[in-house]
């Protein structure tokens, strides 16, 4: 589906129509799409109770879906619209994404009246790590350092 004239309203409106379709099959009721140069390159919807994946968020599996189709890990240029705000994975796979921008209906308090830990989560994030509720461990082995400088001697690396 190509055309320049499809708006704002409309992508978000897929959005949510697949967040509201994924209730019904079973999934949580998230749902994304995204958009580049005016056509959908990729959509998805939460399937983290179905398919037992706590990464499979509707988001993730836009950015996945469109990386696929795009034949590229970067997504610059695009736009994200997610029925929902971002939470902080969603948030943190568009930055590694580099999509431009995120369009999103409801909002982090919305999906906490819903009984979804976003707002938790960003207020976690925001707090020192050792008053995280998962225990945060630094270990110095001898070749702690030697995956990155493997990966800086690489010359043909591939930079993300």
């Amino acid at each position: 589906m190509h055309s320049d004239h499809l708006t704002d309203e409309h992508w978000l409106t897929l959005a949510v129509d697949l967040a509201i379709a994924n209730v019904a099959d079973g999934g949580g009721p998230f749902g994304a799409a995204v958009v580049a140069d005016g056509a959908l390159v990729g959509s998805g919807v939460n399937r983290v109770t179905p398919d037992l994946d706590p990464t499979a968020h509707a988001e993730v599996m836009a950015i996945r879906a469109a990386c696929w189709s795009q034949g590229d890990f970067s997504l610059a240029g695009a736009t994200l619209y997610a029925s929902c705000e971002p939470c902080p994975l969603c948030l943190t796979a568009s930055l590694w994404s580099r999509l431009d921008r995120i369009v999103y209906a409801a909002d982090r308090y919305d999906a906490a009246a819903a009984g979804f830990d976003d707002l938790r989560f960003y207020e976690l994030l925001s707090v020192h790590g050792d008053e995280l509720p998962v225990r945060l461990d630094r270990l110095e082995v001898a070749e702690s350092g030697a995956p990155f400088v493997a990966w800086s001697e690489k010359p043909d690396r591939v930079s993300y």
